[in-house]
C-alpha cells in the first residue's frame, strides 16, 4: 500500500477498530490455551470518560493485548455499575425537568423511567472506551442490575442472613441529605474546612435569670449551633476542679429553655476548649455512645433532607446551614453568644453528591465484617493476592484489622431491593419472593405448620394482600463485590464452563482509593462464596493530577476532555502520553505535552517506516552492514529483556520508556543512520531484509502500547502478503534472543566516539559537510576495524588511522581507555582553543574534587551499596584520564 507523508490517526483508528470487531479478535471462548482474564472495574452508568478512566483502561488494554500476542486466551470482560445514588439523582433531575416529582409517582413508574434513562445514556462511557482502543470482549458486556447479576446479589444476601452475618438494627450512620440515603464510611470524603467556633452560654438552673456571666452560665464551644435544640446534656470531667460546684446541677438550652442535666464522664478532655461538651446523641457518633452510657434521650431535629423538623421547636423547615447563621444571630441578640472564632476542622462529604454528611440514627441493614475480613486479610499477607506496589499492604492490613460492620441498605428505589418481607407485627422474613416469604411465615411457627391445608390457604390469601417488601435497596458495592464471580454466572451455575475456565481472574487494575470498599470486599466475597481468591494481582494506579499537583476535577476546570485529546493527538499518542509518567501506585502529574510527545513518537515511527520502504534494492551489492545488524539484534534482545522484567514487575511506565528508547534512539537515531544508503543510492538486499525484519519485530513490541499505527503498518506489502486473520493484534510477541555483551559494549564506545567527533565540530564550528581525519591511539582490546566504516559514515571521517603517540596540534579526547585526535587546520584560533580547554579542565578538576570528597567520607563508604561506591570510583578514574588528556593537549598548543 502507498504510505502517505503524514500519519492520520482518525482514518487508521476507525478502520482497524471496526476490523478487529468484525473478525472477533476481542472475543474469547474457553479452550485448551492458558486463560488470561481481566474484569473491568465497572464504571458508573452515569459516567463519561475522564482521565482516571483513560489511565486505568490503557493499562488494562496493554496487559490484555500483550497476553493475547503471547498465545494466551485473553478475556477482558467489560460492563457498567448501576450506581444507585448517582443514577437515582440523575433520574430525579430528569423527572423534575418534565415537571414530575418522585413523590408523586409509584416505585414501578420511577423504575420504568430509570431503565429508559439507563438505555439512553448508560452505554456512553463504553462507547468512549472503544475510541481509546480498549479490546474488551464486548459480547460479554455485563450490567450489575441485569437479571442474573441481580439474582446473585439477592442470593448472597439470603446466604449471609441465614449464616447470621446480616442483621437489622438502629445504628448511627452517615446520612447524605442530598441523596436522602445512608452511605458507608468509605463513601465519606474527609476535607479540611474553614469554619466558625461559637462559644455559647448555657444558663445554670437556680441562678439569677437576668444575669449572663461566669457565675450564672456554663460556656461550651461548638461548630454546630443549629444542633443545640437536640442537646440532651452537658458533660464535664469529674476531676475538673473548675466545675466541681456544678455536679448534679442542670442548665437550660438557650433559645428554647429546655432543662438538661450536667453529667460527669472522663471522656471529656479538661484542656480542650472550655472543658465542657454539649451532648447531642442524635447528631454525633461519640455523643450517641455517651448517651447510651448515661441513658440520655435521643432528640433528632433534622429531616432526611437536612432541614429542621418540629422537634427543633424553632426555625422549623429551615436548611441546617441557613439555620446555623440564623441561630448564631438569635444567640447574639439574646446575649448567649460569648464570642466567635475562626476554626479549621475535618468535615465529611458524600462521595456521590458532595453534600456534607450528617451523622444520623437510622434503622438499617448491616453485614458483620469481622468474620469475612480474616480470610481476605490472610490472602494478601500470604501473597496469594499481590498488591502492586507492596506499600499498600500495611494500609490494607490496618483497615482489615479494624473493620466495622457494613451498612448495606440504601433509601433508594434504583438498585436490588432488599429481600425482606413484613407481615403485621412479626419479625421480617428474608426470602427471594413473596411466595417464599409467605411459606416461611407458615413454616417458622409450629402452630401454623400443623394447620389444615384449608387454614394455610386462608393465611396465604391474607398474607398475599398485606405482606410488604422492604422499601430499601442494597448498597451498590454489595453487587459489585460479586463482580468477578457474577460476570461468569458463578452464582447462577457454579459449575459452568466459563466460570471454571476464567475464574479466578489474573489481574485487577484499579485505583487505591477503592482498595477497601471494592477490592477488599471482592476478596471477601471470593473466599466466602467460592472458596477461592477472585484475582491474583491487584495493580493500583495513581491519581491523575495536573502539572501543579492538583487532582483533576470539573470544579477546578483542570481536567481535559479525553475524547478531545484523542481527536487532537490520536489514541496511540494519548495512550503513550498517559503511560509516560504513571508508575504503579504513584500519582501521574499529567501534562498535555506528554500526549504531544506520544503523537511525535507515532510520527517518528511513521517516517522511519517511509524511509525503509523507500529504499531501492540492488541484489548485486555486498552487505557492508553486518556489524550494525549484529549489534541491533543484540540490542533488541537486551532491551526486550529489560522490558519483560518491567512487565513482570508491573512497571508499565518503565516498560514503555525502555521501548521508546529502543525505537527512537537505538533503531531510528543509530541503526537506520548506520545502514541507510547514500542519497538516491540503492541498498543491498541483506541490509533491507534485516531492517524489514527488525521493523516488524518493533511493530509487534509496540502493539500493546500503540495498537492502531502498528496494525496499519503491519499490513503494508513491505512485509509480504497477509491473510485477513494475520493481524498484529494476534501476531507472536517477540522473544528474547542471544545477547552479545562484548558487541554491545563496543557499540556504546563507538556511539560515544561519534558523539565526541560531533562535539568537536560543534565547539569549533566545523561544518558537518567538511570531512575530517581521525587518529586513534589504542590502549584497549577494541577492534576498530569492524566499526570504522560506521564511524566514517556517521561522523564524516575521510581517513582513520592508528597512531602510537599523541598528535600535536590536534583536538584530543578519550572514549573509554582509547585516545582520539582530530588534526585541525592551520588557521585554528589557538587562544580560543586554549580558553576552551582551560574551562573544560577547571570543570573536570572541580568535578574530581567533589568525587574525592565523597570517597573520603567514611560514612558514605560504609553505608553505600558496593555498586554505588564502584560507580564513584569509575567517575574518578574517568575524570583523571580526561584531565591528563586535556593537559597534554594544552602543552601541545
Amino acid at each position: 500500500m502507498s504510505i502517505s507523508t503524514k500519519y492520520n490517526p482518525q482514518e487508521t483508528e476507525e478502520k482497524w477498530y471496526s476490523y478487529w470487531l468484525d473478525k472477533h479478535f476481542f472475543h474469547s471462548e474457553p479452550d485448551e490455551r492458558e486463560p488470561y482474564t481481566i474484569v473491568i472495574p465497572p464504571p458508573n452508568v452515569t459516567g463519561v470518560l475522564h482521565m482516571g478512566h483513560m489511565l486505568n483502561n490503557t493499562i488494562q488494554d496493554v496487559l490484555i493485548r500483550k497476553a493475547r500476542m503471547q498465545g494466551k486466551n485473553a478475556c477482558w470482560v467489560p460492563g457498567t455499575d448501576h450506581a444507585s445514588i448517582a443514577t437515582e439523582a440523575k433520574v430525579v433531575a430528569m423527572l423534575k425537568e418534565k415537571g414530575i416529582n418522585k413523590k408523586d409517582i409509584t416505585r414501578e413508574e420511577f423504575l420504568k423511567y430509570a431503565w429508559e434513562w439507563k438505555e439512553k445514556y448508560g452505554g456512553i462511557i463504553l462507547e468512549q472506551l472503544k475510541k481509546l482502543g480498549a479490546s474488551c470482549d464486548w459480547d460479554r458486556t455485563r450490567f450489575t442490575m441485569e437479571e442474573d447479576l441481580s439474582d446473585a446479589v439477592i442470593n448472597s444476601f439470603i446466604h449471609l442472613y441465614k449464616k447470621g452475618n446480616i442483621y437489622r438494627g438502629v445504628r448511627m450512620v452517615n446520612w447524605d441529605p442530598a441523596g436522602k440515603t445512608a452511605v458507608s464510611d468509605e463513601e465519606v470524603i474527609r476535607k479540611e474546612v474553614n469554619q466558625k467556633l461559637y462559644y455559647i452560654h448555657y444558663h445554670i438552673a437556680g441562678t439569677a435569670k437576668d444575669i449572663l456571666d461566669e457565675t450564672t452560665c456554663l460556656t461550651i464551644a461548638t461548630t454546630r449551633p443549629e444542633t443545640i435544640m437536640a442537646d440532651s446534656a452537658i458533660c464535664i470531667n469529674p476531676n475538673d476542679e473548675r466545675y466541681k460546684h456544678l455536679h448534679g446541677k442542670k442548665v437550660f438550652v438557650p433559645l428554647i429553655n429546655r432543662e438538661i442535666p450536667i453529667i460527669l464522664d472522663d471522656y471529656v478532655e479538661m484542656d480542650f476548649g472550655t472543658g465542657c461538651l454539649k451532648v447531642t446523641p442524635a447528631h454525633d457518633l461519640n455523643d450517641y455512645e455517651l448517651g447510651l452510657k448515661h441513658h440520655l434521650p435521643v432528640i433528632d431535629i433534622l429531616n432526611d433532607d437536612g432541614t429542621l423538623n418540629d422537634k427543633a421547636e424553632i426555625l422549623i423547615g429551615e436548611d441546617r446551614f441557613i439555620a446555623r447563621k440564623k441561630i448564631a444571630k438569635m444567640l447574639e441578640e439574646a446575649g448567649h453568644l460569648q464570642k466567635v472564632e475562626d476554626y479549621k476542622s475535618q468535615v465529611g462529604f458524600s462521595e456521590r453528591t458532595d453534600a456534607v454528611i450528617e451523622p444520623k440514627l437510622s434503622l438499617q441493614w448491616f453485614s458483620k465484617m469481622e468474620e469475612l475480613a480474616k480470610p481476605a486479610l490472610e490472602e494478601v499477607l500470604n501473597g496469594e493476592v499481590k498488591l502492586i506496589p507492596e506499600k499498600f499492604i500495611n494500609t490494607y492490613r490496618h483497615w482489615m484489622e479494624n473493620v466495622k460492620d457494613w451498612c448495606i441498605s440504601r433509601q433508594l428505589w434504583w438498585g436490588q431491593r432488599i429481600p425482606a418481607w413484613y407481615f403485621q407485627h412479626e419479625e421480617p422474613v428474608v426470602a427471594k419472593t413473596k411466595e417464599e416469604a409467605i411459606e416461611e411465615l407458615i413454616n417458622r411457627v409450629p402452630e401454623r405448620r400443623d394447620w389444615s391445608e384449608e387454614s394455610k390457604a386462608g393465611f396465604r390469601k391474607q398474607a398475599e394482600e398485606f405482606i410488604t417488601q422492604d422499601e430499601d435497596v442494597m448498597d451498590t458495592w454489595f453487587s459489585s463485590w460479586l463482580w468477578p464471580i457474577s460476570v461468569f454466572d458463578g452464582f447462577k451455575n457454579p459449575d459452568n464452563k466459563d466460570f471454571n475456565y476464567y475464574y479466578p481472574t489474573n489481574d485487577l487494575v484499579t485505583a487505591p482509593e477503592i482498595l477497601f470498599f471494592w477490592v477488599a470486599r471482592m476478596i471477601m466475597a471470593g473466599k466466602e462464596f467460592t472458596g477461592k481468591k477472585p484475582f491474583t494481582n491487584v495493580y493500583l494506579t495513581g491519581i491523575v493530577r495536573d502539572k501543579l499537583g492538583r487532582k483533576m476535577s470539573k470544579s477546578l476546570g483542570n481536567s481535559p476532555d479525553p475524547i478531545g485529546l484523542i481527536e487532537q493527538y490520536g489514541a496511540d499518542g494519548v495512550r503513550v502520553g498517559m503511560l509516560m509518567s504513571s508508575p504503579a501506585g504513584n500519582d501521574l502529574m499529567f501534562d498535555e505535552a506528554y500526549c504531544e510527545q506520544g503523537r511525535n513518537f507515532a510520527n517518528k515511527i511513521w517516517n522511519a517506516f517511509r524511509l525503509v520502504k523507500g529504499w531501492e534494492v540492488d541484489a548485486s551489492l555486498a552487505n557492508p552492514n553486518e556489524q550494525a545488524i549484529a549489534w541491533f539484534e543484540s540490542r533488541f534482545s537486551e532491551a526486550l529483556t529489560e522490558i519483560e522484567h518491567n512487565f513482570k514487575q508491573y512497571r508499565l511506565s518503565e516498560a514503555l520508556m525502555a521501548t521508546y528508547k529502543l525505537v527512537w534512539d537505538d533503531f531510528c537515531a543509530w541503526y537506520l543512520e548506520m545502514v541507510k544508503p547514500a542519497y538516491q543510492q540503492p541498498v543491498d538486499a541483506a541490509t533491507r531484509a534485516a531492517s524489514v525484519k527488525f521493523f516488524e519485530q518493533i511493530l509487534r513490541l509496540l502493539h500493546p502500547f500503540m495498537p492502531f499505527i502498528t496494525e496499519e503498518l503491519y499490513h503494508d506489502e513491505l512485509f509480504g502478503e497477509r491473510g485477513e486473520m494475520e493481524c498484529c493484534i494476534v501476531a507472536d510477541y517477540p522473544t528474547v534472543g542471544e545477547v552479545n555483551e562484548a558487541l554491545l559494549k563496543e557499540a556504546e564506545l563507538i556511539k560515544g566516539l561519534v558523539s565526541e567527533i560531533r562535539n568537536v565540530r560543534n565547539t569549533r564550528q566545523i561544518s558537518p559537510k567538511e570531512a575530517l581525519a581521525l587518529n586513534i591511539k589504542i590502549n584497549s582490546d577494541v577492534v576498530y576495524d569492524n566499526w570504522l566504516n560506521i564511524v566514517c559514515k556517521l561522523a564524516n571521517i575521510s581517513k582513520a588511522e592508528v597512531v602510537n603517540d599523541k598528535v600535536a596540534g590536534a583536538a584530543g579526547f578519550m572514549v573509554g581507555k582509547d585516545e582520539f585526535f582530530i588534526p585541525l587546520s592551520q588557521n585554528i584560533d589557538v587562544e580560543a582553543e586554549k580558553e576552551r580547554l582551560i574551562k573544560e579542565l577547571e570543570y573536570l578538576q572541580g568535578f574530581l574534587k567533589s568525587v574525592d570528597a565523597k570517597l573520603s567520607n567514611e560514612r558514605f563508604v560504609q553505608n553505600a551499596k558496593p555498586e554505588i561506591i564502584q560507580n564513584e570510583r569509575n567517575k574518578k578514574a574517568d575524570a583523571e584520564s580526561k584531565i591528563a588528556t586535556i593537559q597534554e593537549s594544552l602543552a601541545a598548543l
